[in-house]
């Protein structure tokens, strides 16, 4: 059951605020304008998912070219970082990502030091994880905000086509990217290849370097933002901590698995390769892996206009459990090389369904279960707990291959088995925690988010940026001439 606070919400609000709770689909905006907010705040995240993926080829090319040194090299470590705002946080990001896509793919060492190499690369890669860590959170709440003005019964799935649809297929051409480098370049010449995917990193994000300039914050963010008022932090706490909760706790467990089953992947490379050793061929194969989350994730933003990201988000990852369930009972047979074909549907399977439920929905979950003037803040803090529950799991899933002994068929199932029990767990969450998310729950959050303030006490006609375009008010102008005249 859902909590939320100590009192009752009224029917009733003020007419200083009727006019900015007007819903944001009423404007005089044409469809061109409704939608391509959308693709600018989101569409930089197939950045994101391309320059946080290709690393993982990147470095298996620096290994085969400086196998001792980069075993101990600080170049393996991850980093990311959360920051929360709208158009200037997307436009500073795209400029970060830029350059740092460009300076890690010309890094170098001085005196052609190895060691420096690793260095420089390390340093900018931490650079590029805080431009990647500003655009994510920033891209999504933009996104999710502007798709509220589009038509009803289709904007959960814009908000995943242009956040979780585009972190995928910058998955999956971060996967094919190197396998026709390396192909092209041969194996005699990998010094070229690893630069050559680093930097084609730097087209998407400058290709949409024109949209971000252009780019105008989200109707619902001029109306009810915080940015000139004070933030009553204890108001907001007591309204939304059970919420916050309920969905940070779900993105860590996705996170949990999600991330630490990356671990899988050279398993089922070595299985499929043999004792083939080329290059190509193991980046083929992380290909076909990657496309899996394709038809999951463009699946569930339709199932989530139709039945609601709740749940969607239970169903895709209640079935993810069962196809973990068959591999973890199965596995003894379908790890054998000679089965490696049903390892991979089976396994691709379990994948595409976490993208169907957790992967297209937690997102779109934490955009919407809070108000637009704590949004950024609220969605940064889900998604470090998210972070946080990846983190965990890359080092627990070891410890818990190590419980199964030289078991090497143990090895592999209990991952599985811990996996599909937390997915269990997740439905659970969803199902019996998560409030009801529907077309229009932005502008009824907000509505609702307003009177609660206003029955605490707090002055709202402090909210919104104070530059509202005559086009939100536009509608009520007949309704209420005077009080337009006054705002």
């Amino acid at each position: 059951m859902e909590k939320t606070s100590d009192h009752e919400f009224g029917d009733s609000v003020p007419i200083q605020d009727e006019i900015r709770n007007d819903s944001v689909v009423n404007t005089s905006k044409g469809r061109w304008e409704r939608v391509w907010p959308v693709i600018a705040c989101g569409a930089g995240l197939f950045s994101d998912g391309y320059l946080n993926s290709v690393i993982g080829s990147v470095s298996t090319i620096l290994s085969k070219i400086y196998p001792k040194e980069y075993k101990s090299s600080p170049a393996r470590q991850n980093y990311t970082s959360d920051h929360f705002s709208r158009k200037w946080t997307l436009l500073v990001s795209t400029i970060i990502l830029i350059i740092f896509a460009a300076l890690c793919a010309g890094s170098y060492g001085a005196g052609d030091s190895v060691t420096g190499l690793f260095a420089a690369l390390t340093a900018y890669r931490f650079f590029l994880g805080l431009g990647i860590g500003g655009e994510y959170p920033a891209g999504s709440v933009g996104c999710a905000e502007s798709t509220g003005e589009l038509k009803s019964g289709t904007r959960n799935r814009w908000f995943i086509w242009f956040t979780n649809v585009q972190i995928d297929f910058g998955f999956l051409v971060a996967a094919i990217v190197p396998m026709i480098v390396v192909l092209a370049t041969t194996e005699n010449h990998l010094k070229a290849a690893w630069r050559i995917c680093l930097g084609l990193g730097v087209i998407p994000p400058l290709s949409l370097l024109w949209l971000r300039i252009k780019l105008k914050e989200p109707e619902a963010f001029k109306r009810e933002s915080m940015a000139k008022a004070k933030t009553p932090y204890w108001l907001i706490i007591r309204l939304y901590w059970w919420r916050l909760l309920v969905v940070s706790l779900i993105w860590f467990l996705y996170d949990f698995s999600g991330y630490a089953f990356s671990i899988y992947s050279s398993t089922i490379l070595a299985n499929l390769q043999g004792n083939d050793s080329r290059l190509w061929v193991s980046f083929g194969w992380n290909t076909l892996i990657n496309f899996f989350y394709i038809p999951g994730c463009l699946a569930g933003s339709y199932i989530s206009d139709w039945v609601g990201p709740r749940y969607t988000l239970a169903g895709g990852v209640f079935i993810q459990a069962v196809f973990g369930f068959i591999m973890a009972g199965c596995y003894a047979t379908l790890s054998q090389p000679s089965h490696t074909a049903a390892f991979v549907v089976v396994y691709g399977l379990f994948l595409a369904f976490g993208e169907v439920g957790p992967g297209d929905n937690i997102g779109l979950v934490a955009s919407k279960t809070c108000a637009t003037a704590v949004r950024g803040q609220y969605y940064g803090i889900a998604a470090a707990v998210g972070k946080i529950g990846a983190f965990v799991g890359t080092y627990v899933f070891p410890d818990i291959q190590a419980a199964a002994g030289s078991d090497v068929v143990k090895q592999g199932q209990y991952p599985f088995w811990v996996a599909s029990c937390l997915c269990m767990f997740e439905v659970f969450l969803a199902v019996v925690c998560l409030p009801k998310i529907g077309q229009d729950t932005i502008d009824e959050e907000d509505r609702r988010f307003r009177q609660y303030l206003i029955e605490h006490g707090y002055d709202t006609s402090m909210l919104g940026l104070k530059t509202v375009d005559s086009e939100v008010v536009v509608e009520s102008q007949t309704a209420a001439p005077d009080l337009v005249t006054k705002q």
